[in-house]
């Protein structure tokens, strides 16, 4: 058992164990699960998160499917909801941002993304559970993710030694100066390639970290006066702002989502149609 409360901070700090509250065992608010090792390797909360929202991605997603396959109108609020959100990448996010129906072929990634990141974002504020997406490590996987695909979808259409070639763009400059400026440009577009992929994976982790921080520090302040004596005065501020960052919170979960998948489809389309 541990004899300590929730704490926001903890939704997006990794550990070895998962603190799962327990409120009928007042004032021992939480048990405290320890984590396996896996063939030498330490299973953490985070990881746990990630395979929580991978699975919910196929159980909603893979009945969603035969759903449609079945019948071409959607029924019930539930379905009706995902299938809006799956038409809204595919119609404002995919075709605009890669062109046409040639985007199709990449939905089923983009799809996966933005759920998964979805997932992991809203897991965060599950009393107990976490936000995996607070760690920079799990988003620059993701990011890395994207990269791949964007070097994936580049090569297939230009081929691979044309899409290399085709990130510099047409110098017009002396022959004599060319080679030695294509050279550095091409150093340049690799640089940036990555930078842009970096700085994905830092705005979604920012994003998510910011929040629980946020919440934490607000929180933080009822401890505060409880110390000076100022609890019954300080506390129900604290409250309320906690409930209103919450449903901003909220909010930034599905906003975040939204942003990582439209610049992942950005960045495939500046690659299929480069310049």
């Amino acid at each position: 058992m541990a004899g300590h409360g929730a704490n926001p901070l903890s939704h997006v700090q990794d550990s070895p164990h998962l603190e799962i509250p327990w409120f009928s065992n007042w004032p021992e608010m939480q048990v405290t699960w320890h984590l396996p090792q896996v063939l030498g390797i330490q299973i953490t909360k985070f990881m746990v998160m990630e395979v929580v929202a991978a699975l919910l991605v196929v159980a909603i997603m893979v009945p969603m499917a035969r759903m449609v396959a079945r019948r071409p109108v959607t029924k019930g609020r539930f379905g009706n909801a995902f299938e809006a959100m799956l038409l809204f990448i595919r119609d404002e996010v995919a075709r605009p941002s890669i062109g046409g129906h040639g985007a199709d072929e990449y939905l089923p990634f983009l799809w996966t993304v933005f759920f998964f990141v979805l997932f992991c974002n809203l897991l965060g504020m599950i009393p107990g559970l976490a936000s995996a997406t607070g760690n920079i490590n799990v988003t620059f996987a993701l990011a890395m993710m994207t990269l791949a695909m964007v070097i994936l979808a580049g090569v297939k259409q230009a081929g691979f030694v044309g899409y290399w070639v085709g990130l510099v763009p047409h110098l017009d400059v002396p022959p004599w100066l060319k080679p030695f400026l294509w050279v550095l440009m091409f150093f340049i577009e690799i640089a940036g390639l990555l930078i842009r992929h970096v700085v994905l994976a830092v705005r979604l982790f920012a994003n998510m970290f910011a929040g629980h921080m946020v919440l934490a520090v607000i929180l933080g302040f009822i401890l505060m006066a409880w110390h000076v004596g100022a609890f019954y005065l300080v506390m129900p501020a604290s409250v309320l702002g906690v409930i209103a960052l919450s449903l901003l919170e909220l909010f930034v979960a599905f906003l975040q989502a939204y942003i990582f998948t439209f610049l992942s489809a950005l960045f495939i389309g500046t690659s299929v149609h480069p310049h």
